[in-house]
């Protein structure tokens, strides 16, 4: 396999320190020809106004995407839609006033989509016609106890601190799942279970035959059994790259499964954060230095076999800054 597409954003080009919701300017399909190194912008978007929480200069970027029988689903964090691949002709679109940074979509068997409203702690079952079906609360709790129906979250800048940060959502066994970022886990949220994740905050959530895979934003991926949801493997990333005091390899999230022992990883970029406590582990890893340096924003294919980085490619020539996720095409 040496095709792949690549979602994310590209970066408001300003001096200085950005906010958050300001840092991203469109969102950004990319294809990479790995066995060549040519990469080609396949798709730009840009929210309509009535879609976005600022009138002036609006983040806007892809976040976590599906590709499913050629047809790509993506999300921003307002907005859902489906492009035909290869052409990213939109097959459809929608966008709802509970949609407030939403960080994944994937089509269910019966052609639903099920929606990760991060911002809301919610996940969403919606028709392609825009009908929700079904909603999830990750807490377990009440969602319209803290928030409003009446409200049009996607008019809403931010709703953090999170309580749990969902920000990706699989299935297992007929039962639906979503990663929590701040509990550090997966849980049911049509059944009972949960899959403890003992590291840094956790991303993806990807199933490959009696697999799951979830990166952590510190450069890990975990392994973990479907059946048992036992813990099998722990593979550092950041022990395949010679970083100096002070240098780390970004922000890990994205993930595309290969074989048993061979995957491809995408690494944003670390910027500042408002929220400072997402960055424990940065602070961590660089103690005692008097810089903190990240390596561009790339992805890389990895070979647990032979223990070696088989190759990596930078992105922010492209326009290309951050990386929500990576499909074999």
């Amino acid at each position: 396999m040496s095709k792949f597409y690549i979602a994310g954003g590209r970066q408001r080009r300003r001096g200085g320190w950005v906010e958050e919701w300001h840092r991203y300017d469109r969102g950004v399909i990319a294809e990479l020809d790995s066995a060549s190194g040519q990469l080609d912008v396949r798709c730009e978007h840009t929210t309509p106004a009535d879609a976005c929480a600022l009138d002036e200069n609006p983040a806007i970027l892809f976040k976590a995407a599906t590709l499913q029988d050629g047809v790509l689903y993506a999300c921003t964090q307002t907005e859902i839609m489906a492009y035909d691949v290869p052409s990213f002709r939109e097959l459809w679109y929608v966008s709802l006033p509970c949609f407030n940074d939403v960080h994944h979509v994937r089509p269910t068997e019966n052609g639903s989509l099920l929606v990760v409203s991060t911002g809301l702690d919610l996940v969403v079952e919606v028709s392609t016609a825009g009908e929700i079906l079904n909603e999830w609360n990750v807490l377990g709790s009440e969602t319209w106890s803290r928030f409003s129906r009446d409200t049009d979250y996607r008019r809403v800048l931010t709703t953090k601190p999170h309580e749990s940060h969902p920000n990706y959502v699989f299935t297992l066994g007929g039962h639906i799942w979503a990663t929590r970022l701040e509990k550090r886990d997966a849980v049911c949220l049509t059944g009972e279970g949960r899959i403890a994740m003992d590291r840094e905050p956790p991303h993806d959530g990807v199933v490959r035959g009696e697999r799951i895979y979830f990166t952590t934003v510190d450069g890990h991926v975990l392994e973990y059994d479907v059946n048992s949801k036992e813990l099998v493997r722990d593979v550092d990333l950041n022990q395949f790259y010679t970083l100096e005091a002070g240098e780390v390899s970004g922000w890990c999230r994205g993930i595309e499964i290969l074989g048993p022992d061979l995957f491809v990883v995408g690494f944003s970029r670390i910027r500042q954060t408002t929220f400072r406590q997402n960055l424990r582990w940065l602070k961590a890893r660089t103690l005692g230095t008097e810089r903190v340096d990240s390596l561009p924003t790339r992805v890389a294919a990895f070979d647990l076999t032979s223990t070696e980085k088989i190759w990596e490619y930078e992105l922010e020539d492209i326009g290309l800054n951050a990386v929500f996720s990576i499909h074999a095409v």
